[in-house]
């Protein structure tokens, strides 16, 4: 069964923002910086900024990340709809589907938390991430 998360994209603010919306809804808070990332992987300047975070308080379960310091976030583009799925089969089929007549902005492929993730801007102009199974 899929699961549909909200993804915000901050310039820079994202853990003021989670920390914000975490006073006033609740919840436990995780929080991993770029400078987490595997060796190599870190985007310059973006060290201290939030590579993701997310906020489980009961069913809610908000996800966001800041955008590295050379492609900053444009309204209308810092909102995305994240579909998680258990198979990669399923990651790859509906990556494939809800993108079709949209544009691809990161093709779907293995990461280093997951086994498949893509994301892409849909027909309609809604933004998605599709991610697979995590490791």
């Amino acid at each position: 069964m899929a699961q549909l998360q909200p993804y915000l994209l901050f310039n820079g603010n994202c853990r003021q923002a989670m920390e914000f919306y975490q006073k006033h809804l609740g919840g436990k808070l995780e929080l991993m910086n770029f400078s987490q990332a595997p060796e190599g992987q870190c985007p310059a300047g973006a060290e201290n900024r939030v590579m993701h975070a997310c906020l489980l308080a009961g069913e809610l379960n908000l996800m966001a990340s800041d955008a590295t310091p050379d492609s900053a976030v444009k309204p209308g583009d810092d909102a995305y709809l994240c579909l998680s799925v258990e198979s990669n089969e399923e990651a790859e089929r509906l990556f494939k589907a809800l993108s079709d007549k949209g544009r691809i902005i990161m093709p779907i492929a293995e990461t280093f938390w997951t086994t498949r993730f893509g994301m892409f801007e849909d027909q309609f102009g809604r933004h998605w991430m599709i991610n697979g199974r995590q490791k």
